[in-house]
């Protein structure tokens, strides 16, 4: 070996950056996870899982009773106005009102309730606050939360949106 050859700086080293890149990573990932952690809310997360199983129990009665009227639903939007027809099995449903809550699959603050008022004759109005655009989970009630037409929807369509005690959605 020769002593004059000179040796690189700590920096220019290939082990050193080898052996370091991997902890320098791991603490990068970990500060990034940290920040995302803090600042993210888990509302998808419940504290009373024996309530929400009751509650699972009352819904699927609720969507019995809605296939037992043998309920349908259309639905057409007119800009933020909604357009509302209720059918049962023995002709046009008569109630006060109806309530339409439409759930964003991912963001909870977007959840928007809507009540629909009877115009007669089983037609029903109702007029959105805010633009809505995308996949939405619908959930339609009677005044008497017994029963409920629910589905998935891409709003806002162009063609009319049937709603039926199936639970599907055809616009």
């Amino acid at each position: 070996m020769n002593e004059d050859v000179p040796v690189a700086p700590w920096y220019r080293q290939p082990w050193f950056w080898f052996l370091t890149i991997a902890p320098l990573s791991a603490i990068t990932f970990s500060m990034f996870m940290l920040v995302v952690a803090v600042n993210m809310d888990d509302t998808m997360v419940s504290d009373d899982y024996s309530k929400e199983g009751r509650g699972i129990n009352l819904e699927i009665a609720r969507d019995q009773s809605a296939a037992d009227l043998g309920l349908n639903a259309d639905m057409a939007f007119e800009g933020r106005a909604i357009l509302l027809t209720v059918n049962t099995e023995q002709g046009p449903a008569e109630f006060p009102y109806l309530v339409l809550n439409l759930f964003h699959p991912t963001l909870a603050q977007n959840d928007r309730t809507i009540q629909f008022r009877n115009d007669g004759n089983g037609h029903y109005t109702g007029t959105l606050l805010d633009d809505i655009d995308g996949r939405w989970y619908y959930d339609l009630r009677g005044p008497d939360n017994q029963w409920r037409l629910k589905g998935e929807a891409w709003l806002p369509t162009d063609s009319k949106l049937h709603m039926s005690s199936k639970g599907s959605a055809q616009g």
